[in-house]
């Protein structure tokens, strides 16, 4: 049961059409200059004005100030990190459930993000708080911005909720179900990023 607070960031477990996930990623890159923030497991991220990946900033509670990714115009974000590979300074190939700020690449290398941008899955998440039945079907966003310090660097992960405190009103995340006990005090939830939150369905460029 759901009891405790232990938010794990996002996980993808499902896609909408009632496929299970098998573990798919698309390939993007992180500046290899070194990217200023931490990217943990489980992080929302987008495609920057630079053409590489950056950790999204914005709650999604709206689309105006708080709009997915940076809090500015609604472009939407690309999905989910779930980790990368770059050459340390050792000259290791080096695969990390995280990717630790300001690491930079080996002069010949990339730094290689692995992410799930496909809109049609599911993920796991919990709420900050409890939650209804009639919750199920309502909008929901980030509790509170993801940041360079929202995760573990001992772990990897992300430690994002999404706020138990829904909305009918346009939205990051679409609550598709419960996927522990309603009644929990921190439930966890089946999510899906709405329309125009993800890049991928949004029409307006980068």
């Amino acid at each position: 049961m759901a009891t405790t607070a232990a938010p794990y960031g996002l996980k993808p477990v499902k896609r909408a059409d009632g496929m299970a996930y098998a573990g798919a990623t698309s390939q993007y890159l992180i500046d290899p200059a070194g990217e200023a923030t931490n990217l943990f497991n489980g992080q929302v991220v987008h495609i920057g004005a630079d053409g590489y990946i950056a950790l999204s900033t914005a709650t999604g509670a709206d689309g105006g100030t708080n709009a997915l990714p940076t809090g500015t115009t609604l472009t939407g974000s690309l999905g989910v990190f779930m980790g990368c590979e770059f050459v340390n300074g050792q000259g290791v190939l080096t695969f990390s459930q995280y990717y630790p700020s300001g690491t930079a690449a080996p002069t010949g290398t990339t730094i290689t993000a692995y992410v799930v941008d496909d809109p049609n899955v599911l993920f796991q998440v919990q709420a900050d708080g409890p939650m209804d039945q009639s919750d199920i079907g309502a909008n929901t966003f980030f509790a509170a911005a993801q940041s360079t310090a929202t995760g573990s660097t001992a772990y990897g992960n992300s430690t994002t909720a999404v706020d138990a405190t829904t909305v009918t009103t346009t939205a990051a995340f679409r609550i598709m179900a419960s996927a522990s006990p309603i009644g929990d005090a921190f439930p966890d939830l089946l999510v899906k990023l709405n329309p125009g939150y993800s890049s991928q369905t949004n029409a307006v460029g980068l």
